[in-house]
Formats: C-alpha cells, sequence, structure tokens
C-alpha cells in the first residue's frame, strides 16, 4: 500500500488561490499526495469568493485579516499558526505562489522548520525594493531559502541562477495562471462585441496610493472627454485608499464602478476590453494570452516579456504619458492590430502537471 505524501499548498489573497487552484487539483488528482490547503485570509473577502467559485476545500482557515493591520503584525500572527500545522502534519514539502506576505511567511515557516519549500512564480524581478513593494524584497528573499523554484520563463529562470541559486533549484513550468484562464475561457459563451471601446482599469498597489492614484484617475477623465466612443469599466479594489477616491473622483456618465467581480466574470469582461489599463502582475500575463493590449499603471515591471514582445507598455502614473499612449493606440489601428495577437510567454496551460511531476520525481513516489 503507498504511503501518500502530505503537501500542504498555503493561499492568502485572491490572485493566489488563481494560481494555486491548478496545483491543488493536479495534487487531489494524484496517487501519491494528500494535499492540505491553508488559507491565511490575508484578502478574506475577495480570497472566499475564488475558493467558493471553484470548490476548494480549506483545511486550516488562519483568518489574519484585521483592519489597518501591518505587514510585521501580520506575520507576526501567520508564523506560529503555520509551525503549529507543520507540527501536526509533518508534511513532505509547503507551496505556496506570488510574493505577498502570505508567500514569504509560509517559506521562512517551512525553512524554519527544515521543511522543502516549493515556489510558483519564482525570478520575478525588477531590482527596485520600492517597485512593488513590499514584493519585491519578498521575493527575493524567497529564492534564497527555497527547495523549488518553479520560474515561468526561461527569463525568470535565468535571473535565479544569476544570482546563484544552485541550477538544479530552478525549474521552468510555465505560470499556473494560465491553466486557470483557459479552463475558464473555454468555459464561457462567445463575446457578443458593441461598436463603443471598453477600456477595463484595475490599480490597487501600495506604491500608487495618493497623487499617483489621482493622476490616474484624471486621465481616465480626459481620455473620456476626448473620446466620445469610449466606455471604462473599473472593478474597484475594495482598499480605502482606492475605493474612496475612485467614488469621489470617478463620476461620469461612461465610467461603470463595480464592485470586484468574480474570477469568471472577470475573465469575461477581460475578453470584452478593447484595452486594459492595470498594476496587476497576474494581468499583465493574462491579457497577452487574450490578444488585449495592456498599459502598465507601473514605473517598473517584473514581467518584462509582453513588453519586449511589444503587446504591453510601461505607462507609469504620468498623466501626459498615460494620455499620450491610450490616444495613440484608439487612434491607430494597425498600431492595435500589433498589440492585440494573441501571445503566450507564460506556457500554454500545462504548468501545474509539470511541477507535480517535479515534486513527484524528487520524492520518488
Amino acid at each position: 500500500m503507498n504511503i501518500l505524501r502530505t503537501i500542504i499548498c498555503v493561499i492568502g489573497t485572491r490572485p493566489e488561490a488563481i494560481k494555486m487552484v491548478p496545483v491543488i487539483r493536479a495534487l487531489e488528482a494524484s496517487t501519491w499526495a494528500r494535499c492540505v490547503v491553508v488559507a491565511t485570509a490575508q484578502h478574506r473577502e475577495m480570497l472566499d469568493q475564488m475558493l467558493q467559485r471553484f470548490n476548494v476545500v480549506v483545511d486550516y482557515d488562519l483568518n489574519l485579516m484585521q483592519a489597518n493591520q501591518g505587514l510585521n503584525q501580520l506575520l507576526a500572527c501567520m508564523l506560529p499558526e503555520l509551525d503549529n500545522i507543520i507540527k501536526k502534519e509533518k508534511p513532505y514539502a509547503l507551496i505556496a505562489q506570488g510574493d505577498t506576505t502570505t508567500v514569504f511567511g509560509s517559506a521562512l515557516a517551512a525553512f524554519n522548520a527544515q521543511i522543502p519549500f516549493g515556489h510558483v512564480e519564482a525570478g520575478l524581478r525588477t531590482y527596485n525594493l520600492k517597485h512593488p513593494f513590499p514584493e519585491e524584497g519578498y521575493r527575493q528573499m524567497i529564492s534564497k531559502i527555497a527547495h523549488w523554484n518553479f520560474a515561468p520563463t526561461e527569463l525568470a529562470a535565468n535571473t535565479l541562477i544569476k544570482e546563484g541559486v544552485l541550477k538544479e533549484k530552478v525549474f521552468v513550468t510555465g505560470n499556473t495562471c494560465i491553466d486557470t484562464l483557459l479552463m475558464a475561457v473555454n468555459q464561457l459563451p462567445p463575446v457578443n462585441k458593441t461598436q463603443e471601446k471598453i477600456i477595463v482599469l484595475t490599480v490597487h498597489r501600495r506604491e500608487i496610493f495618493g497623487q499617483p492614484l489621482e493622476n490616474v484617475f484624471k486621465t481616465i477623465l480626459k481620455i473620456l472627454e476626448d473620446f466620445k466612443n469610449v466606455k471604462v469599466i473599473y472593478p474597484v479594489h475594495p482598499n480605502p485608499h482606492v475605493k474612496n477616491l475612485a467614488h469621489s473622483l470617478l463620476v461620469h456618465p461612461r465610467i461603470i464602478l463595480k464592485d470586484p467581480l468574480n474570477y469568471f466574470d472577470f475573465v469575461d469582461l477581460l475578453r470584452q476590453a478593447d484595452l486594459i489599463l492595470t498594476d496587476s502582475g497576474g494581468i499583465q500575463e493574462e491579457a497577452p494570452a487574450l490578444g488585449k493590449p495592456v498599459f502598465v499603471i507601473r514605473e517598473t515591471t517584473e514581467r518584462p516579456e509582453p513588453i519586449s514582445a511589444g503587446r504591453a507598455k510601461l505607462v507609469g502614473t504620468n498623466e501626459d504619458y498615460i494620455y499620450h499612449q491610450v490616444s495613440s493606440l484608439l487612434l491607430n489601428e494597425d498600431l492595435y492590430r500589433e498589440m492585440a495577437k494573441p501571445y503566450f510567454p507564460y506556457g500554454n496551460g500545462d504548468a501545474a502537471k509539470k511541477i507535480i511531476s517535479i515534486l513527484q520525481a524528487e520524492l520518488e513516489v
């Protein structure tokens, strides 16, 4: 009789759930693994929405989210809880995805317990510790203590090796977000396009709070003033720094402010978009696969592949520059067609299968 190897998967935010669902499903479908799901609930409502939609059963819900919670406070609450779970479950490995406090806490808890840690989406870098903050610092530290670095691209893998990560600890797998995206697209009806141009906006990062975010919103209003056939749809992030400013500034008949959408509705919205303005990392991966031009509202990005291929542009938060880039695309059909070609630098939907195969081979099961 085979002994099942316990693998703990830790998730804390909605993007992590989106990218960990394929890994969880692959572990559950295996003949050798017992998958234990831990939710830190770093983001409560948006995480729950995703878990319910994909029927993910959570074995341990730490429910750590608190109002105005600092990063150190979150980490201090998380580590003892993870330590207790590790002692109880005696796992062969911990796995987490991305670069949030949840992921860094998981890597640190595993390292301190001398349990191998698998980092999904490893090797992304801006080399600017303030952009994005705190993610850039977390992912650099995680790479030093991870046992498996599952890199989405050859570029990310080479970055890790240049930093001194042992080659045998680096694996190119693609990105699991494409696994989830293609699964969702296959379940959605055909797109019913209208004559109006749809811009989808998403912004949420800490470094954009305050004047940079106000600049972005003012640019949106100027675009709508000059382009009468454009409509903006904005699923507003619940963080009060974002939500309060959005509802006070973005008052216009062609701006639709929505509550956060469930994953399938959001993918459907991306499919309807003519272009996307975002500071999201995940959307920089999803939009090119859907053939949607994306403007990245950040000063740096750890996902240079779509930019190098001409499918995305880094526009920052300068009002004039964002306006120039968006208006140029809206007015130039040739430029639009070039940016709107589907592009798959992050794999073809088999990243989770590759990750599980690597784990199985190393655990010799």
